[in-house]
């Protein structure tokens, strides 16, 4: 049974990786067959699947939803425009200002609602877009790992860890991974004044974004100030983080439909949600559950371990380069699926706190995926953006920008994290 269920792992992998516009059914084919062939008895289901995890994420895309709708992000952009004095500066605001919308909402999201200001202001200085929507796009996907609601990775993570909101601030007396993630973002200033440093063009007055309603706004605020307060209370049930977002992504259905007088807006919001992201945790929650059940991710453990030689900095080192080098070719979802089990089981072998190897991690699947253009889907966006504005993104463009981007922020959260964490 252990064999198959490797295989199958292995193939729907490879599936994913050769056809990933089809990585939901794949991924909902090897659960179906997991489950009809017993890899994950019937009985086991339910508990596989992380309810938490998924009711995070859909409350939270129904409430950015409302919040792309209402123009918020535009206006916030037209501020940072207000305050460049030149082209350079103008793709390094905004690239940190993606970054900082990406440490609370999808990393997409943001690419969506960003992206779109930084055309505008490229096509009034007639100057090419390629290189400020890549800047957009790469520093949205570094600041995903910033906070428990910032990327579906993270929320797997706090999940996974039994993590709160604050604990990605200050874990048991040390700094958490948000501060592991700005130190590369402040890393990566210095790279784009060089890459940019040609870009001196001045920018002149941009009229400002008429906001059409604060509510969504307040919502989301709300939203992180709830997560905040329930990390405070002690034995909250598992699906707390869950209900409280999809609580509040109710509430702001409601109040559209009392607002407008019809179910239209509502309709929009719910057929926004990322069925298909949503649909690959499902079979990915089945698929994992099974491998552990047949005692899988315990044996890719101990061949981990064997061949370090129980040796923590070998280990964080390989763990840490090695996830960048995956994910820049492969989803990081299934990825961090795969690995927090895998590291569960080596920390608790060796004896020690599991965070280490956790951040190193996702720091390393999170930025990883900025160095190829489909390393990610927020480049993916970004990229069809550009296309579809007539402009073609070529290799060697995006490495231009991916890679360096991404050398710099994980070299600066790799020590970071080894320093404050070993």
């Amino acid at each position: 049974m252990k064999t198959i269920a490797l295989v199958l792992f292995v193939l729907m992998y490879v599936m994913m990786i050769a056809r990933p516009k089809y990585r939901p059914y794949y991924a909902l084919i090897a659960a179906s067959i997991f489950i009809m062939i017993g890899i994950l008895p019937l009985p086991r289901l339910v508990s596989a699947i992380n309810w938490n995890v998924l009711l995070m994420i859909s409350g939270t895309m129904i409430i950015v939803h409302y919040f792309i709708a209402s123009q918020m992000p535009g206006r916030l952009a037209d501020v940072i425009l207000e305050k460049s004095s030149n082209v350079m500066w103008v793709t390094i605001y905004m690239s940190l200002f993606a970054g900082i919308i990406s440490s609370l909402i999808d990393n997409v999201a943001t690419v969506l609602m960003v992206a779109p200001v930084g055309l505008s202001v490229c096509k009034k200085l007639g100057i090419n877009p390629v290189a400020m929507i890549l800047s957009i796009s790469v520093s949205s996907n570094l600041q995903g790992a910033a906070t428990l609601v910032g990327d579906t990775t993270s929320i797997m993570l706090g999940d996974f860890a039994g993590m709160d909101f604050l604990d990605f601030f200050w874990l048991n007396g040390k700094p958490g991974i948000f501060f592991a993630v700005e130190l590369g973002a402040i890393a990566t200033i210095p790279v784009m004044m060089y890459l940019f440093r040609k870009d001196k063009e001045p920018v002149g007055s941009v009229s400002r974004t008429e906001v059409k309603d604060y509510v969504s706004t307040v919502i989301l605020i709300l939203m992180v100030a709830s997560l905040v307060v329930a990390s405070f209370i002690p034995n909250t049930p598992e699906l707390t983080n869950g209900i409280i977002c999809c609580t509040l992504a109710v509430i702001t259905m409601i109040i559209d439909m009392i607002r407008s007088k019809s179910t239209e807006g509502a309709v929009k919001s719910i057929k926004g949600l990322d069925f298909q992201t949503l649909s690959l945790l499902v079979g990915l929650f089945i698929v994992i559950g099974g491998l552990i059940e047949v005692g899988v991710i315990d044996d890719f453990a101990n061949l981990i371990m064997e061949n370090t030689g129980q040796n923590l900095f070998v280990l964080y080192t390989i763990i840490i380069w090695g996830s960048v080098l995956i994910s820049a070719f492969v989803d990081n979802i299934p990825y961090v699926a795969t690995m927090l089990p895998v590291l569960a089981v080596i920390t608790e072998s060796l004896g020690i706190e599991p965070y280490l190897l956790y951040f190193g991690l996702l720091s390393g699947a999170t930025l990883g995926g900025n160095i190829t253009p489909f390393g990610a889907s927020a480049n993916i966006a970004a990229v069809g953006l550009l296309r579809k504005n007539r402009y073609e993104v070529s290799f060697k463009d995006f490495i231009r920008i991916g890679l360096p981007f991404t050398l710099v922020a994980v070299l600066a959260a790799y020590i970071f994290i080894w320093v404050v964490w070993a």
